[in-house]
């Protein structure tokens, strides 16, 4: 997207699908990430049918967060069960903050062994700030705000007691939209002026790359399959949710036929917001809708309601277990190949399980009500 643009050249990616996207940023055509990695740390949401079939939900790709849970909720896990775990062999998280730290220095345009790396967060209002502070802590760098760098001769730098010290490595938890007023928002109190300059010239890496947004575009997601045949000649391992794009004239005219048996979701938006559950709505919130997509269709996808799987889950009114849907968020590493497995890439061998704890609910985000479970992995 950033590159050649081979596969929008071919057709297989409509190139007003990319350009058109609210996330796509031209700004940073033809700039290469120190390191050449621009997906450092990603979460995909996989979502289990009625048949068994795992599939991809959506991808999250720009600052995936969440991990802090799956690693508070082990530490609980083990106090309770510890017996349990043990003669059940289930493989540790524990270890991620490690990794992740090992992912970041992987990148650095220093020797590792030099290398500073710090974790930018919006600060204490963010609703994030948790595990921002938690990760920071676990993996022993400087937690920082912009006002803790500043940027000088196309370089990072941090403020201490000792004088200035050079950033390498930035692992970034501010949307890309407020990072530097310089490019983007120019009311951001909360970004460094000049990061995206150091960041072209390669003085420092940043996790994620800014500009990851286009991929994670509810619209994008359609062709994913497609990429994957153009880039890697194979086919998908993992299947989809199929996915009507209302940009499109003919599936537009069947999505607002058929609101009331749909999902449809603004591509756009994030943690169940901007979202129509067809078959739980009302009348009027089906107008309002056909009202949005004939007004921006582009902004705007449908799919069918799938019946997510279910886990027992304690339901305190009740004061008994209850089947409650999930869908489980791995978490995936991926470093210039320094890390063991697979060209660089390491998943954590356990997830974020997510429920949805409302009563007959689909949606489950921790923004709306959302809860949490312990993800097992047994070891052989």
């Amino acid at each position: 997207m950033y590159g050649a643009q081979r596969i929008l050249d071919e057709g297989i990616v409509p190139r007003e699908m990319v350009l058109g996207s609210k996330h796509y940023l031209p700004e940073l055509r033809h700039a290469r990430p120190p390191g050449t990695v621009r997906i450092h740390v990603s979460g995909i949401d996989l979502i289990r049918d009625p048949e068994g079939t795992f599939r991809v939900l959506e991808d999250n790709l720009r600052t995936p967060s969440g991990v802090s849970y799956v690693l508070e909720n082990r530490l609980v896990t083990k106090r309770v069960l510890g017996g349990v775990m043990e003669g059940a062999r289930v493989a540790r998280v524990d270890h991620y903050p490690a990794r992740l730290a090992e992912t970041l220095r992987a990148v650095s345009p220093e020797s590792p062994d030099r290398t500073t790396v710090v974790l930018l967060t919006p600060g204490p209002y963010n609703s994030a700030y948790f595990e921002h502070s938690f990760l920071a802590r676990q993996m022993g760098i400087e937690l920082v705000q912009s006002v803790d760098l500043f940027v000088d001769d196309d370089r990072v730098w941090l403020k201490t007691t000792l004088g200035p010290r050079r950033v390498h490595v930035i692992y970034r938890r501010t949307d890309e939209a407020f990072l530097d007023p310089e490019v983007f928002r120019k009311d951001s109190l909360i970004g460094v002026p000049g990061l995206m300059r150091a960041w072209r010239e390669g003085h420092v890496a940043i996790a994620n790359a800014p500009g990851n947004g286009v991929a994670d575009d509810k619209a994008i997601y359609a062709y994913v399959p497609d990429m994957i045949r153009f880039y890697l000649s194979e086919e998908p391992l993992l299947a989809q949710v199929p996915t009507w794009m209302c940009a499109r004239d003919d599936e537009r005219a069947y999505v607002l036929e058929h609101l009331d048996q749909l999902v449809v979701k603004a591509v756009d938006e994030a943690g169940g917001y901007g979202m129509l559950m067809g078959p739980q709505s009302s009348a009027a919130e089906r107008e309002e809708f056909a009202r949005r997509i004939e007004a921006e269709p582009r902004r705007y996808v449908a799919q069918r309601r799938v019946e997510l799987s279910s886990c027992p889950t304690w339901d305190p009114i009740r004061r008994a277990l209850v089947p409650k849907r999930v869908d489980l968020r791995p978490y995936l590493l991926q470093g210039p190949g320094l890390l063991e497995g697979n060209k660089g890439i390491w998943v954590l061998p356990g997830g974020l399980t997510r429920v949805a704890l409302a009563e007959g609910s689909y949606v489950v985000n921790s923004s709306q009500g959302g809860g949490s479970k312990d993800t097992w992995v047994l070891q052989p």
